[in-house]
């Protein structure tokens, strides 16, 4: 007899984008910023994820949920679940919550919010078969076929499609050899799995997660997660949770264009690349200015300019504006807000 399952998309709209500050806040984070040819990249996952024809989940938290309402009413997707978060506990408590609502066969296309996706032929030849390892109970990763020795990812070693480890992120020397080996994949963050193959691993490897989970998904009214008992629930990603320890993990192998828009850096090669920035001779640009901004004797430097805040920075030092955005988190200062 044939299994009987739906698809579901899962996506994980819970993120703050820090590295993209001032332009992204806490009520207002990257993946909700029209920002490509006038969508988001939340509107952008969404509509990539249809050729499946899935039910759709949306896993995020209070201070973002009517954002991801607002642009679903403008696509005119009115059949989706939602599970709002008091608080946000990374993404295994996210996904679990999105497994606790589905059947047991059900397989989960769990996916960021925030990345951004080219080449959607190869992206479904890829999701096609990560369907079909996840068929056979498999915890199937996408990783990403590197065109740079990055130093902002975290990397896959693979035999083909079994999985040798997983690796941090590596400073320059180690991301080379990466690349020069062959046998390494960035860590794209996307996932497909079983519902009930998901909550097996994490049962088995974080027992007291899954159960303050389950307690705080059993609390939840009207798919809003009540405050005490979500608190209880230690916060985690997914690949420290289960997908570094499970033996029962696969890869896809993916060719796609794919980047997590994590930085000011790659969001401008991106807009470069579609003519909606315009860089000078020396690499400099400004995001969010209106005014008349020239560089002298400088190179590689971004400007991005709001109403409440500038930013000036080197290019290659686009990964430390998280660290501007947490001192500012932890002064409760109205910037980040």
């Amino acid at each position: 007899m044939e299994e009987i399952f739906t698809i579901k998309h899962v996506v994980l709209s819970g993120g703050v984008g820090s590295r993209l500050w001032p332009l992204s806040r806490k009520t207002k984070p990257k993946q909700y910023l029209d920002l490509f040819s006038g969508k988001s990249l939340f509107q952008l996952c969404v509509e990539r994820n249809e050729f499946l024809n899935p039910e759709l989940i949306i896993v995020g938290n209070g201070e973002n949920y009517r954002l991801s309402r607002d642009i679903l009413a403008k696509i005119q997707k009115s059949q989706y679940q939602e599970v709002i978060e008091a608080m946000p506990k990374n993404t295994a408590p996210a996904i679990a919550f999105a497994a606790f609502m589905s059947r047991p066969e059900d397989i989960l296309l769990v996916t960021p919010s925030d990345h951004l996706i080219e080449n959607e032929k190869e992206y479904h030849a890829c999701v096609y078969r990560a369907i079909e390892l996840a068929k056979k109970g498999k915890l199937v990763t996408f990783g990403i076929k590197p065109s740079r020795p990055e130093t902002a990812y975290g990397y896959i070693e693979c035999d083909g499609e079994e999985v040798v480890g997983f690796r941090e992120k590596p400073g320059k020397m180690l991301a080379e050899e990466f690349l020069a080996t062959g046998d390494f994949l960035w860590n794209s963050g996307m996932f497909c799995f079983k519902a009930s193959a998901f909550l097996d691993e994490l049962k088995k490897y974080q027992p007291e997660m899954f159960s303050l989970t389950k307690a705080a998904f059993d609390a939840m009214v009207d798919g809003v997660l009540e405050e005490e008992s979500n608190s209880l629930i230690p916060s985690i990603s997914v690949d420290y949770a289960v997908m570094e320890k499970s033996k029962n993990i696969a890869v896809v192998p993916s060719d796609f264009r794919w980047s997590d828009m994590g930085s000011f850096d790659a969001l401008a090669e991106h807009l470069a690349d579609k003519k909606e920035l315009e860089l000078d001779i020396n690499g400099n640009f400004t995001i969010g200015c209106n005014r008349f901004v020239s560089f002298v004797g400088v190179s590689n430097v971004i400007l991005v300019e709001t109403p409440d805040a500038i930013l000036v920075l080197d290019k290659h030092s686009s990964q430390d504006v998280k660290g501007i955005f947490e001192k500012l988190d932890k002064e409760n200062s109205i910037l980040v807000k």
